[in-house]
């Protein structure tokens, strides 16, 4: 006998529900992507909503040939990419020695991490340790200050927890090292963690610029993020666009638009390249101690 899928009003309703869902999530992309393709006229005159009218693309020509734009970009994409190393390195050999009951200290180690989740020094103690340091205009300072996220460290060490610890003893049997165990075990069967919470990293980088905004007047070491902010901030008068790199007359709002889908679209192209690790890795907090 064959079985026919019956729906539910409840399977009903959460189909309802996720098709609202990915609607709250595709709407505004798609009227920032027909704003950005669509005339001047049309933008004033207020016609465009999600489908571009008249269709036209000089603010992607205006984007892709100002350098200070261009340099921005890949000066963002190698602090993502240093960023997101870092932090993976960071998190990973923070996690790894407080799953070892043996570890003296552990408790108040973890005691000490977590209550960091919940204090916080402050701007200008931040900003008078970043100037003690000798970090401010300096690149360090957008790399260093965030390189552990004691929440995604949490998240690593209960994956690592749920890894068998017959692994781990087997292992030790053979006299591996503990760097040894870490490195032929638990990395190689971390993927789906350390994927995920490189997404979060990334993400968390490539949309950063506050710390940039407090700690760098150099304008070369400015990120794509806050770039965009200078110029999405001043793009209502042409001297000022044009201060900002923006040489060519006829800034509308076609541009502001075209910046912006710019700095979107590379940070969602990574998605695809982790989503089959991604639903797994998500899954981790809810792994029992």
């Amino acid at each position: 006998m064959g079985t026919e899928k019956k729906w539910s009003l409840g399977n009903i309703i959460l189909v309802i529900v996720c098709l609202l869902i990915c609607a709250i999530c595709l709407i505004p992309m798609l009227s920032l992507l027909a704003r950005s393709l669509s005339s001047s006229d049309a933008l004033v005159k207020h016609e465009v909503y999600l489908l571009p009218k008249g269709l036209n693309f000089q603010a992607y020509t205006l984007v892709l040939k100002d350098a200070k734009y261009i340099r921005a970009f890949f000066w963002t994409v190698f602090l993502t990419v240093a960023e997101t190393l870092i932090c993976l390195f960071m998190t990973t050999i923070c996690a790894y020695p407080l799953i070892f009951k043996e570890l003296k200290g552990r408790n108040l180690f973890n005691v000490i991490i977590t209550i960091t989740m919940f204090f916080n020094a402050g701007t200008i103690p931040n900003y008078l340790l970043m100037k003690s340091l000798g970090l401010l205009d300096s690149p360090l300072v957008l790399l260093l200050p965030g390189a552990l996220s004691v929440y995604n460290m949490i998240i690593m060490r209960s994956f690592f927890y749920g890894i068998p610890d017959s692994l781990r003893e087997a292992a030790q049997i053979d006299g591996a090292s503990y760097i040894k165990i870490l490195w032929t075990i638990y990395v190689p069967l971390s993927k789906p963690v350390m994927a995920t919470l490189a997404l979060f990293y990334a993400v968390g980088r490539w949309n950063g610029y506050y710390d940039a905004l407090m700690y760098i007047t150099d304008n070369k070491l400015y990120p794509l993020q806050l770039l965009l902010y200078n110029i999405l901030n001043n793009i209502n008068s042409v001297e000022v666009a044009t201060q900002e790199g923006f040489s060519s007359p006829g800034l509308t709002e076609s541009l502001k638009m075209a910046i912006v889908m710019f700095s979107t679209i590379p940070i969602l192209c990574i998605y695809p390249w982790l989503q089959k690790y991604f639903i797994h890795g998500v899954m981790v907090g809810a792994v029992k101690e």
